[in-house]
């Protein structure tokens, strides 16, 4: 099920002029409300591919490596070598 949650932001000056330029019949946006949406969807968007690359280089960068450096490990070496670390 879908949760709503109401914010409330304040915003003046220059920002709240922009705003208000890109909502109403001037604007790309019917409502404050459809911009901030649509920020917040970009804004995960972006966090979302950069730690999708960020993957990308560490798994390059891995499989770059001479096969003498890799380990053979089972699955139970992996499951304690992961309960030994820290949480984060």
């Amino acid at each position: 099920m879908r949760r709503t949650t109401t914010m409330t932001v304040r915003i003046s000056g220059a920002l709240g002029d922009f705003v208000s330029a890109n909502v109403g019949e001037s604007g790309a946006y019917e409502s404050v409300s459809e911009y901030i949406r649509d920020l917040i969807r970009r804004d995960k968007a972006r966090a979302e591919r950069e730690a999708f690359e960020r993957l990308q280089a560490e798994l390059t960068r891995a499989f770059a490596q001479p096969d003498e450096s890799y380990l053979a490990l089972s699955a139970s070496d992996v499951i304690e070598k992961n309960r030994l670390l820290p949480d984060a």
